[in-house]
């Protein structure tokens, strides 16, 4: 069996809360969805259209493939059903791979013991049909093995991404309590942003939002900043598939004329960091920076753009006082500034989020981290709303 061009079960992962928008990429790259649930989503299709799949998608994780699924009561049942699979057909010979899970069996209390015991399963193997035995390790540089394991289900697969998706390589110089880009490009794929109106993030930190927010409006996908994947390191890999799809990521990108994007932050180090990030993302020239208060931010008027701002939200940084003023002057700046736009702040802290004084129409779940966010949206009239009853008295 090659799994390149084997149709089996595909399962893309990511961050909870974030499916809906790993939901609607999958389904604009032209697959069909099986099933979607809190952490992902699940279909059919190849190792090749696993390909396409992890040079695309902004909001996954990992994307497995599935090569089998059986019931284990123990660890050495898994050992005693991979044994028996034909690894030389999957690994290179000699190799190098890693093992993942995600296992909750009530005979283990270690998942790591899960991992040994697969990869003793994969060593022995290899050693009786080759002689030798590949190496292995921690890193996720070669082939990636991916257990899944609740209860007595157990499911084998090939991690075809290796190092997780939702870093999308471009960002050099992290900054302070950073959001992570996969995070960045869902919150942003769930505002009523067109992609061509302005895009204003005060508050930038190291640029990830307005980086992101650049990338997806030129249609500029992460696969641009990624050299290596686990797929690249299973036998039946076909480069010529991944040079075709890696050939598409730059005639796709598109030019979006008059495209505003403006990051500001009193930080000049921030700027400078973010510049820096821009620069590497290939989107410096689609971006003006400016160090300044969030409050003296330049907004352009009548442009009906979105303002998104993720402030401090005392988790992490800052102190709770001062933040009640910061949030205080966020929703003054948004009454004051942003007249006709949608604005968005993500926290993870709704008694701040009181002090701006205005209502949110929606409230949109998120996790950053472990941490429980809300990514609030606020419609911003121009002038005033007057009651229709009061305007013709």
């Amino acid at each position: 069996m090659n799994p390149f061009t084997t149709a089996s079960t595909i399962i893309i992962t990511c961050h909870k809360r974030i499916a809906p928008y790993l939901e609607q990429e999958v389904k604009e790259l032209g697959f069909t969805i099986d099933e979607a649930f809190i952490t992902g989503v699940k279909l059919t299709g190849t190792m090749n259209d696993c390909i396409k799949l992890n040079l695309n998608l902004r909001c996954a994780s990992q994307v497995l493939y599935s090569l089998q699924q059986f019931t284990a009561n123990n660890p050495d049942a898994i050992y005693n059903q991979l044994k028996h699979m034909a690894w030389e057909n999957i690994l290179p010979n000699p190799g190098y791979f890693s093992v993942t899970s995600n296992v909750n069996n009530p005979t283990i209390n270690n998942s790591m013991f899960a991992n040994l015991r697969v990869k003793d399963a994969i060593v022995d193997r290899l050693r009786d049909k080759r002689g030798n035995r590949p190496s292995t390790g921690a890193e996720l540089t070669g082939t990636v093995i991916h257990l899944f394991w609740k209860n007595e289900d157990a499911e084998i697969f090939i991690d075809t991404s290796g190092d997780s998706l939702a870093r999308h390589g471009y960002r050099k110089i992290p900054g302070l309590a950073p959001m992570l880009e996969g995070l960045a490009a869902a919150t942003i794929l769930a505002t009523k942003w067109d992609r061509q109106s302005p895009f204003i993030n005060p508050m930038c930190g190291s640029g990830t939002l307005a980086i992101e927010a650049a990338l997806i409006a030129t249609n500029r996908r992460p696969g641009l900043f990624r050299t290596n994947y686990a797929f690249m390191h299973v036998q039946g890999y076909d480069e010529t598939v991944y040079a075709k799809e890696d050939a598409l990521l730059e005639e796709q990108i598109m030019d979006v004329p008059n495209l505003k994007i403006m990051a500001t932050d009193y930080n000049h180090k921030a700027i400078d960091n973010a510049k820096k990030n821009a620069v590497a993302a290939g989107v410096s020239k689609l971006i003006d920076f400016a160090v300044c208060d969030f409050a003296e931010t330049n907004v352009p008027v009548n442009a009906n753009g979105i303002m998104m701002i993720n402030p401090e939200y005392g988790e992490r940084l800052g102190d709770i006082k001062e933040l009640e003023a910061t949030y205080s002057r966020i929703g003054d700046f948004m009454k004051q500034k942003c007249g006709g736009y949608f604005g968005y702040i993500f926290t993870g802290n709704m008694e701040l989020a009181k002090k701006i004084g205005l209502k949110a129409n929606r409230r949109i779940e998120f996790y950053n981290s472990t941490i429980d966010c809300r990514l609030l949206e606020y419609e911003l009239y121009s002038g005033s709303r007057r009651d229709p009853k009061e305007m013709n008295r």
